[in-house]
């Protein structure tokens, strides 16, 4: 028996429906829907062909149908329709994320504390994403005749929207194909991957809408870039100050100005494919400014696609055996605490 157009546009109703009420579906909810011109006589001879094929099960209790496993795959793969978001979910879902970061910045504060007071030296410490975030889908929903709304969704699960204006020029057919085009192109990829060449590709691609197309990218990499950075937290700079090598006051200075998230911000990409603990010993260290200094990281895991790392930065004649011990020891510790379902809760530690 062919699976036609219509069966397909029965089948779709019937589970839409039985997703929003729970309970059997019957012919006259069926053609009682705004957008189905067939009779009730009509509908029930298609949900019985489709009943005999397996997409659809009758309860013994009932006469309306339900969705079979075929029916939902079938459905799932082929019939439902996209879902867009409304302005509160994406509102209710970027707030949720936001919570957790503002929890996992504050939780870096204290990690960087206790790690200078066990070491006795500065510390850093930082949140990463374990994987780059990528774009998973973008929307181009018209506000009016003259604007509007890109909407990105990330492999985070964040949803970001911008209000854009329309050129006179591009309609909503337009759109369409510049939505296609950018769904077809620019997911699932690194932020690397937007290069000249992409952003020349899509344009060609984009017909009317190619205008559109440096104005969405340019928005999409800040967004992917933003994605990356955590505030990193740097504690214990005055421990500097009681060890021999930096009794000189100019070179004193000339280190602790330096133990700043700006000198700093290199290190997490250095441990982002390392395993256990990296040790840089002075002219190795990614930022001239510590030339003189070593610094020893490593990382720990935080759950939800997160990552931790923490270091020290000392002198080069710091006790590495010690060191490395005591860091090995704390992102052990952390990682124990993190996979928990309660929050860990820290001791406020001391600069």
């Amino acid at each position: 028996m062919e699976l036609t157009e219509r069966k397909k546009k029965v089948l779709r109703s019937v589970v839409d429906l039985y997703i929003r009420t729970a309970e059997p579906v019957g012919s006259k909810a069926i053609s009682a829907l705004p957008d189905m011109k067939y009779s009730s006589a009509t509908i029930r001879n298609e949900m019985a062909d489709l009943t005999s094929m397996g997409y659809l099960e009758q309860p013994h209790t009932s006469a309306g149908r339900i969705p079979s496993a075929a029916g939902y795959r079938l459905y799932v793969d082929e019939l439902m329709a996209d879902y867009r978001l409304s302005m509160d979910e994406t509102k209710s879902i970027n707030l949720a994320i936001e919570e957790k970061m503002q929890r996992v910045d504050k939780m870096m504060e204290k990690v960087a504390k206790l790690v200078s007071q066990a070491t006795d030296l500065p510390a850093i410490s930082v949140a990463s994403r374990q994987m780059g975030t990528a774009v998973k889908r973008f929307e181009l929903i018209q506000a009016g005749s003259g604007s509007f709304i890109l909407v990105v969704m990330l492999t985070t699960d964040e949803v970001v929207n911008k209000l854009i204006k329309l050129p006179l020029n591009v309609g909503e057919t337009d759109l369409k194909l510049l939505s296609a085009v950018l769904n077809a192109t620019m997911t699932e990829i690194g932020i690397e991957e937007f290069t000249a060449e992409l952003l020349e590709k899509v344009m060609r691609s984009a017909g009317a809408a190619a205008s559109l197309v440096p104005v969405i990218v340019d928005f999409t990499t800040e967004t992917l870039r933003r994605q990356g950075n955590f505030p990193m937290a740097v504690a214990g700079h005055s421990r500097l100050l009681g060890l021999p090598e930096y009794r000189d006051v100019d070179k004193a200075q000339k280190v602790l100005t330096s133990l700043d998230e700006e000198t700093l911000s290199n290190l997490p990409a250095v441990m982002q494919n390392e395993h256990g603990t990296k040790v840089l010993v002075g002219p190795e260290n990614v930022a001239s400014e510590l030339k003189d200094t070593s610094v020893v990281m490593t990382k720990f895991d935080i759950g939800d696609g997160l990552q931790g790392m923490i270091g020290v930065v000392g002198p080069t004649r710091m006790d590495y055996a010690k060191v490395t011990a005591r860091l090995s020891y704390f992102a052990e510790s952390l990682s124990k605490m993190f996979a928990k379902p309660e929050q860990p809760q820290l001791p406020e530690g001391e600069e």
